[in-house]
C-alpha cells in the first residue's frame, strides 16, 4: 500500500513539475536581439516543452517549421505522429498543412483516409471537397459537396464550398 502511494506521488511530482515548467513565462532573451531564425527556433523548442504529447499543438509547431523553412524538422514532426497510434484529425490536420505548403500529392490520401473515417463530418468533408475542387478536380469535390450538404446545411461548409469555386481556400 505505501509503495502505491510513493509511485503515486512520485508521478504526481513528476507531472507538477513539467506542468510548472510548461506555464512558466517565456524570456525574452529567447527572441531578443537574435536572427528571426534563431528567435524562432528558440522559440519552437519552447512552445515543444508547453504542447507535451498534445498532436494538435504538435502539429501547429510542425506546421510552422514546415512552412518556415524548417521542412525536414516539420516533416519529422509530422512522420512522429503518423507512426503511432493517432487520430483522424491529425491526418486532417497535418494535410491542411501540406495543402498550404502547395503539395496536394500528399494532402490527397490523408483527406481521403479522414473522410472514410468520418463520414458524418459534415464541415470537414465540405473543406476537402474545397481542396480537391482548388486542385482541379470538379468531379470529386462536388461529390464531397453533396456528401456535406446531405448531412445538413452549415454555414462553414457552405463557405468553404463557395470559396473553391473562386479558388479561395478555406479558412481554419
Amino acid at each position: 500500500m505505501k509503495i502505491r502511494f510513493a509511485v503515486a506521488g512520485s508521478v504526481l511530482f513528476f507531472f507538477g513539475i513539467a506542468v510548472g515548467y510548461a506555464s512558466q513565462k517565456l524570456d525574452p532573451s529567447l527572441y531578443h536581439g537574435k536572427s528571426k531564425q534563431d528567435a524562432a527556433r528558440s522559440l519552437l523548442e519552447a512552445a515543444r516543452v508547453q504542447a507535451g504529447d498534445g498532436s494538435w499543438e504538435r502539429i501547429a509547431i510542425g506546421r510552422i517549421q514546415y512552412l518556415g523553412g524548417m521542412k525536414a524538422d516539420g516533416q519529422a514532426v509530422f512522420d512522429g505522429i503518423l507512426s503511432t497510434k493517432h487520430a483522424a484529425s491529425d491526418e486532417f490536420r497535418i494535410a491542411r498543412v501540406y495543402c498550404e505548403a502547395g503539395e496536394w500529392p500528399k494532402a490527397k490520401p490523408l483527406f481521403d483516409h479522414y473522410v472514410a473515417e468520418n463520414p458524418k463530418d459534415k464541415t470537414e468533408i465540405a473543406e476537402i471537397g474545397a481542396y480537391y475542387l482548388i486542385n482541379g478536380d470538379r468531379a470529386t469535390a462536388e461529390g464531397l459537396f453533396d456528401k456535406s450538404f446531405a448531412l445538413s446545411s452549415e454555414l462553414w461548409a457552405t463557405v468553404a464550398a463557395a470559396g473553391a469555386y473562386l479558388d479561395v481556400a478555406p479558412q481554419e
